[in-house]
């Protein structure tokens, strides 16, 4: 979380709206241990990371979902083993965040 705070900081003096994303639990392998975050401001601009890459996009469009319609949210992102092979991931693992608007 403190890898985001200035980009957090920067946005607030710019009255952006923000959503973080947090990882919750993390079952089999993952990218990111709990409590790695992930911020999304209102034009699509990200600080930090939940997945070092594989589904960033996904919680990206899922912020902003949250920003637009004041949401809190979970979400699940995974892979079996084989089907992560088959996308070029070294192995499967499933990621689950906490999606919120950041209400200063």
């Amino acid at each position: 979380m403190r890898e985001i705070l200035k980009d957090l900081e920067r946005w607030r003096s710019q009255g952006k709206q923000i959503a973080v994303a947090r990882v919750v639990d993390v079952e089999g392998s993952g990218p990111r241990l709990p409590g790695a975050a992930m911020a999304v401001n209102e034009d699509g601009d990200v600080a930090g990371s939940v997945s070092g890459g594989c589904v960033e996009g996904a919680v990206v469009a899922e912020a902003l979902q949250c920003i637009e319609d004041r949401s809190r949210k979970m979400v699940t992102f995974g892979y079996s083993d084989d089907d992560a092979f088959a996308v070029g991931l070294t192995c499967g693992g499933t990621i689950h965040l906490f999606l919120e608007p950041l209400d200063w």
